[in-house]
């Protein structure tokens, strides 16, 4: 019963490995730990937040002046 086990064992991590080719072999997906954390996303969500309250007149002002421009062109191609 044993050897039947570990035969199709065998099938299955044969049959795996011809799926992922050599990126991956069977064993690794045990010990994998790719991806991002939810640490890592909160602290990215984090210093984003920061940023924009640290230059938050600064991104006021650009977003203004771009829609003025936007708006003054768009007023130009109406008339």
């Amino acid at each position: 019963m044993k050897e039947i086990i570990k035969n199709k064992l065998n099938n299955m991590k044969e049959r795996i490995s011809g799926f992922l080719g050599d990126i991956y072999r069977p064993d690794d997906f045990i010990t994998m730990d790719d991806g991002m954390g939810t640490v890592e996303v909160i602290l990215i969500i984090v210093v984003l937040v920061g940023l924009v309250l640290i230059f938050k007149k600064q991104i006021k002002a650009i977003v203004n002046s771009i829609m003025n421009k936007i708006s003054s062109d768009a007023n130009d191609v109406m008339s």
